[in-house]
């Protein structure tokens, strides 16, 4: 199943320069008031809000294109499985796959590493090998790989990071020995904003023969993402965390390993044959995806791929650096206020302390100023632990946020100081 041209480009959005005014008319939920203030939404790393095209997307197929895929030969049926595939058509083309079949359609990043774990490395790996993370991983690239070393006998081999946040080749490159089977790291720290160099991560470790697996959750919205320039085996990346809907996401896998991953799952839609005796499997991707999906979801996270690549990223990107520079500069003019993590190639990610004052008591201030932000460990104790802290609080960027969003958290940080002393 190659990507058609045609087909995509005949609906690839019309490439506008991005207007950081422009597109936040795009998003309703802006509009809200939040204990009677202007809501200023920072808290995108968790979740990301919505476009009108997303949510129109949505109430359009529930009223124009509502049956189950693949599995009917009514008209409806044909309109739900041309609008799921398509989506997939749309997906496969952002994130530059070869193909449409090396896209699997998913619940979402936490899904997709799930699935490589229990697909591809269960049935490769044994006692005393490794599979190597680094310290800046959220859960969903930790918990995984436990599960699975705890059922082959391998173990899990962590890189340490530096008081910054920071984690250099050399000392990756220190980790990798022959018991290394498989490396999966993040592309962006959701703590911390680090940005790791996955592109020669990977050389590394194909010099070697180990493949790699990126946890995308945190880049695939802020930046260009280009699987076969970063030259990763795997790449996991979630709809609500690029302005879709929540419950779906995809995985992209080169198609070898894909043809030869044994299905995780089993039920409807993945499969070719079925007796008592055996089962045979449908091609990929369908074999990875039992079941019913998420297909609005789905729907929902192709209209935002159309939102998403009606800009050039790289023009996202540097907006949203700004803004992090930005904020960096301001939260200098807090007393007692210290930003975690200050790695040389950061994302819009400022996770931060105050003297004195409890995470979860910052973010309740900051809410009664109409601030949204994030309190706690991030799904990411490690690095907490790395810190000796219980939690941070996180201000963290999408692309509709602005300056004078963040001047609006200022004065509520030196409320927090007056209150908290």
């Amino acid at each position: 199943m190659s990507i058609d041209a045609a087909h995509a480009h005949a609906h690839t959005p019309a490439r506008v320069k991005f207007d950081v005014e422009a597109a936040r008319r795009e998003f309703p939920i802006l509009e809200e008031r939040i204990h009677e203030r202007a809501l200023v939404y920072l808290d995108n790393a968790n979740t990301t809000q919505k476009p009108k095209r997303v949510l129109e997307a949505l109430d359009e197929f529930y009223r124009h294109q509502n049956a189950n895929i693949h599995r009917a030969t009514h008209q409806l049926s044909e309109r739900a499985t041309a609008a799921y595939e398509g989506a997939r058509a749309k997906i496969a083309e952002f994130i530059g796959a070869r193909e449409t079949g090396e896209v699997v359609l998913t619940k979402g990043c936490t899904d997709s590493l799930n699935l490589v774990a229990q697909s591809f490395a269960r049935p490769r790996l044994k006692p005393g090998d490794e599979i190597l993370v680094t310290w800046l991983e959220h859960h969903s690239n930790i918990v995984p790989w436990q599960l699975i070393a705890q059922i082959t006998g391998a173990k899990l081999h962590v890189v340490p990071i530096d008081e910054d946040g920071d984690l250099t080749l050399e000392e990756l490159e220190r980790h990798l020995s022959a018991r290394t089977k498989i490396v999966s790291v993040t592309h962006i720290s959701n703590a911390l904003g680090t940005i790791l160099p996955v592109r020669e991560i990977v050389e590394l470790a194909h010099d070697r023969g180990i493949p790699v697996i990126v946890d995308g959750a945190q880049s695939a919205a802020h930046t260009p993402v280009d699987v076969q320039d970063i030259g990763c085996d795997f790449f996991a990346f979630s709809s609500h965390k690029m302005y879709g809907p929540t419950g779906s996401g995809a995985l992209y896998g080169k198609r070898r390993w894909l043809d030869e991953m044994p299905p995780c799952q089993g039920g409807g839609d993945m499969i070719s044959t079925v007796s008592f005796e055996e089962s045979t499997w449908a091609p990929v991707p369908h074999k990875f995806e039992a079941g019913t999906p998420n297909i609005a979801g789905v729907v929902g996270f192709g209209a935002a791929v159309d939102f998403l690549r009606q800009f050039d990223l790289n023009d996202v990107a540097a907006h949203e650096h700004d803004l992090l520079e930005y904020t960096t500069q301001r939260f200098a003019e807090v007393p007692g206020l210290r930003i975690i993590g200050t790695a040389a190639k950061k994302a819009g990610v400022v996770s931060f302390v105050m003297d004195g004052v409890h995470p979860h008591d910052i973010g309740t201030v900051l809410d009664q100023a109409g601030v949204a932000i994030r309190t706690g460990q991030h799904c990411a104790q490690p690095v907490m632990d790395r810190y000796g802290i219980p939690a941070t609080a996180r201000v963290s960027f999408g692309l509709y946020n602005t300056r004078s969003e963040v001047d609006a958290v200022i004065p509520a940080l030196h409320e927090v100081r007056k209150l908290f002393g």
